[in-house]
């Protein structure tokens, strides 16, 4: 079990380093003004809602623009936490994972069935969008997981 931790560990860290940076600075122009974003950023996202024909965040429906916000808010810093748990190898990251799987998993659900029961979606989206779940469900694998008794740090934090 040890070393299924590990690597499920270092797949976290990985994954949640990503969204560390993705989350404020490409989703955060869903809800906050694109002039406080640097112009590369502000082409970034137009390209990725043009390239996917991502209406959500074009048209920014009112359900959409709440699980922004609940991703920001909530979300963002449950995914630094979880960083910096397992980089620390604190014995609460159970918990953070748990909170943050749960969240996204969430989240993606309600996306995914707009998405698909809207009709409006492409293919290309749809397939954006479907790896994420199963990145949601690492995290919640990863918080019902035993924590063991020894702290498994993979970074410089002891």
């Amino acid at each position: 079990m040890g070393s299924f931790t590990k690597l499920l560990d270092l797949l976290l860290f990985i994954y949640l380093f990503f969204i560390a940076i993705v989350a404020p600075l490409i989703d955060g122009q869903t809800v906050l003004p694109s002039h406080i974003f640097p112009s590369v950023l502000v082409d970034l996202k137009n390209w990725y809602t043009q390239k996917y024909g991502h209406y959500l965040v074009c048209e920014k429906p009112h359900f959409f623009v709440g699980l922004v916000w609940l991703e920001l808010l909530f979300a963002w810093p449950l995914c630094v936490l979880s960083l910096y748990a397992i980089a620390a190898g604190k014995s609460w990251i159970n918990t953070t994972c748990l909170l943050y799987g749960v969240s996204i998993l969430t989240s993606l659900v309600a996306i995914l069935s707009e998405l698909q029961g809207s009709e409006r979606a492409s293919d290309k989206l749809l397939m954006l969008y479907y790896p994420f779940l199963g990145f949601a469900v690492l995290p919640i694998l990863r918080g019902l997981l035993p924590h063991s008794g020894k702290t498994i740090s993979i970074g410089i934090w002891k």
